[in-house]
């Protein structure tokens, strides 16, 4: 009789649980990745991938191809937004690997492509969770279900994993939304201004993130963050309008009255947070990411703080094997609470960067540098 093989289960195939599966299955383990999506698609906008992510990605050799098909600017400006001043010049080189400005999708279909074939599938949305103490049931809503030794949640701030271990409880609404665009960089030409590829502009309450999304600097990207009182949509956004944005950003820099001009469509979003969680895992559950950590994303660190928990839930299971999870999860909590709830304070408050400071805290950090701190360091 053959032994059977311990496996892995991912849920969701964003970038945290994407990157979790190629590093897992790169260390050996036998890993399946479940995404409720019904396939692959170019969704989403741009994304920061700092120095910190960019030596994870070196680990299993897609470092190269995530600069070829990046910006890569040299500062992180910050200006005031109605006045066009200087707040700060921060360098972006000096941390050990290079600073990337990207579209989230082609980001993502990267690292999907990483995985081994025939381990990531589509069209699984997660019903029920049964972990029986032997062994975890997972039901999707086509009917179909799978067993695995332990099931890492990357689910996301709705997590259904979350939801199993603590119960449902709604995400917290900011107070905050977010407008997204995509410009073609085309089009900003006829205006005799200087487009910057990495810059904030910060109003008394409200700012605008913008940077190129390719390595052919031929998208142009902006993402808001500006008070809104209440969320009263049902969807996960809504469309918004050249109108509104001009509205928002009234009085606002010539350069921001140009990317408002130059938006074709643009959606609104809400920016949501939850409260620290209590817990990262129980019995054969641990989560990852937004499903343990969400955070509004004024950092541009969210993403990579899912990425980060990736890598270093996978050092922790090479420490273990999966028949140590217990351990593995204990030391993989008490080895990214820390450090994941100082980026989501200091996120959450968006003060990062608006002054000259050394972001070498953020950007100098190596998953693979840290010394694991014992369970007893809980």
């Amino acid at each position: 009789m053959t032994e059977r093989k311990e496996k892995i289960a991912i849920i969701g195939a964003g970038l945290g649980g994407a990157v979790a599966g190629a590093l897992l299955q790169h260390s050996g383990f036998d890993v399946d990745v479940y995404e409720q999506a019904p396939s692959f698609s170019r969704l989403g906008a741009g994304i920061h991938m700092g120095p910190n992510v960019l030596k994870i990605f070196e680990r299993f050799g897609v470092d190269k191809q995530v600069v070829a098909i990046s910006s890569t600017p040299s500062h992180w400006f910050s200006r005031d937004g109605l006045t066009g001043d200087y707040l700060s010049r921060i360098p972006l080189d000096g941390y050990g690997a290079t600073y990337c400005t990207v579209h989230r999708g082609d980001l993502q279909a990267l690292q999907c492509d990483q995985l081994k074939p025939g381990t990531l599938h589509f069209g699984k949305k997660l019903v029920r969770i049964d972990d029986n103490g032997t062994d975890v049931m997972l039901e999707f809503e086509d009917g179909t279900s799978v067993r695995a030794d332990i099931v890492i949640g990357a689910d996301g701030i709705n997590s259904k994993v979350r939801e199993t271990l603590l119960g449902y409880e709604k995400p917290n609404y900011s107070g905050w939304v977010g407008h997204r665009a995509l410009i073609s960089a085309e089009k900003l030409k006829k205006f005799d201004l200087e487009f910057e590829d990495c810059v904030k502009w910060w109003g008394p309450d409200r700012h605008m993130m913008v940077y190129y999304t390719t390595g052919r600097r031929d998208e142009y990207y902006y993402v808001t963050g500006v008070p809104h009182p209440a969320w009263e949509f049902d969807s996960a956004f809504v469309e918004s309008s050249r109108e509104e944005m001009a509205s928002e950003f009234e009085g606002y820099h010539p350069i921001i009255q140009a990317l408002i001009e130059s938006t074709d469509e643009v959606t609104k979003w809400p920016l949501f947070n939850r409260n620290p969680l209590p817990l990262w895992s129980r019995g054969r559950l641990v989560m990852l990411g937004d499903a343990c950590h969400p955070m509004k994303p004024h950092m541009a660190q969210g993403a990579a703080m899912a990425i980060e928990d990736a890598a270093m839930l996978t050092r922790c299971l090479e420490e273990t094997g999966i028949s140590g999870y217990a351990t593995a999860f204990k030391l993989y909590e008490v080895n990214r609470r820390d450090r994941a709830t100082r980026v989501q304070t200091v996120s959450n408050a968006n003060t990062f960067l608006l002054h000259q400071e050394d972001p070498s805290w953020v950007y100098g950090y190596d998953v693979y540098a840290q010394p694991l701190k014992s369970e007893s360091a809980a």
